[in-house]
């Protein structure tokens, strides 16, 4: 998610190509095709479905602690999950990623522990990890992907150290509570390559601490594409879904205009300006199939992020939304907002076309609620 809303990632913002034959050349050639027969060991991944929840998302802001108030709310709807996307300036600086402030970690241990008391499955996802964002990328003192040798592994080491950190903190959380998503929407990449050799690592570093700890991996190319390589090392993988690009950011102050598949007002289906019809059966080539032959391996998918500016005409965004919704429910998957409340959220998103419902205080998008209820 990119920064305005968490919204639409700027996808015109990766670095792409030139770091990859460093990378292949710095791995040694390793191989990174799919293992026709993934070692399994019984991993799984229910059906969970929820929001992300944003307190620790972003640099910016003062310190934010989780309101107990949005996990009494999911349980009365009947949601069960909490993604947590993390920015690790909120507990560490960029010129020091090994001093870490107690204090803020104490407010995640918060946050898992209303988990428990709530029956909500807690997600730990790192958005800014040492060396990758996919929000100012640059800021980062050395990259993660794309950078010298000694820099990607520095930046790694760093990466490591942050999740050995919530794995030793943590184990004895169990799996029914806990799930660590290492990288939130890694990079477009030519290959595998550079993204095996990280979460290889980070696997690795967690379960030297916590060797039987619950792992979910967003798919490369900011979520988009399954990764095949990680497909023998028993964890779950998350598909992130904002396509197409006109439905789900539209007038976003941070998209060009050039991005979206259609200059016209959105409608759902959606005709793209070159022709292509974007409805449920097209949806399902872009959302579905690709990540089926990875699920075929017996690797859990969940979607853990999706989600519709609130510019999107809301007839629009409510008949994408059934689609992708019911596409993942026949798929067994579960998924998770990126907004409980906000502008993409079900609560006080600021529609100018909807008749919001008074709950709790807040303005509930009775509609988009109870469609995601259904689903």
């Amino acid at each position: 998610m990119d920064k305005p809303f968490g919204g639409a990632q700027n996808r015109r913002d990766f670095f792409k190509k030139a770091g990859n034959a460093l990378a292949a050349a710095y791995l040694g050639g390793l191989e990174t095709k799919a293992a026709a027969t993934p070692q399994k060991q019984g991993v799984s991944f229910p059906r969970y479905r929820g929001f992300n929840l944003l307190e620790k998302f972003g640099e910016w802001g003062p310190r934010a602690k989780f309101e107990e108030e949005d996990f009494e709310i999911m349980t009365e709807w009947g949601f069960d999950f909490a993604r947590i996307p993390m920015s690790y300036w909120r507990w560490a600086s960029k010129d020091d990623w090994f001093k870490i402030d107690e204090e803020v970690i104490k407010d995640i241990d918060e946050v898992v522990a209303l988990g428990k008391k709530y029956k909500i499955h807690i997600n730990l996802n790192l958005h800014r990890i040492p060396g990758y964002c996919i929000n100012d990328r640059k800021k980062e003192p050395v990259d993660l992907y794309e950078d010298t040798p000694e820099n990607m592994q520095k930046a790694l080491d760093g990466a490591v150290f942050h999740w050995k950190m919530f794995a030793k903190r943590y184990k004895s959380i169990p799996n029914s509570q806990l799930s660590f998503d290492l990288i939130n929407e890694p990079p477009e990449t030519k290959d595998e390559i550079p993204h095996v050799r990280v979460i290889t690592a980070l696997v690795k570093g967690i379960r030297e601490e916590d060797p039987n700890r619950l792992i979910v991996s967003d798919g490369k190319d900011v979520g988009r594409t399954p990764v095949f390589g990680l497909a023998h090392l028993d964890i779950v993988q998350s598909a992130h879904c904002y396509d197409p690009l006109t439905i789900s950011c539209y007038k976003a102050e941070w998209i060009k205009q050039e991005w979206l598949e259609s200059s016209k007002v959105p409608t759902w289906p959606l005709k793209a300006d070159n022709g292509t019809v974007w409805d449920k059966a097209y949806l399902k080539t872009k959302i579905i199939d690709p990540w089926m032959p990875l699920v075929r391996m017996g690797v859990p998918v969940h979607v853990g992020e999706f989600g519709c500016y609130n510019k999107t005409p809301h007839d629009a965004a409510l008949g994408w939304m059934k689609d992708a919704l019911s596409l993942w429910k026949q798929a067994g998957w579960g998924y998770a907002m990126w907004n409980l409340k906000g502008a993409i959220g079900v609560l006080d998103s600021e529609r100018t076309d909807v008749k919001y419902e008074n709950y709790k205080g807040h303005k509930l998008d009775r509609k988009m609620l109870e469609l995601m209820k259904e689903y």
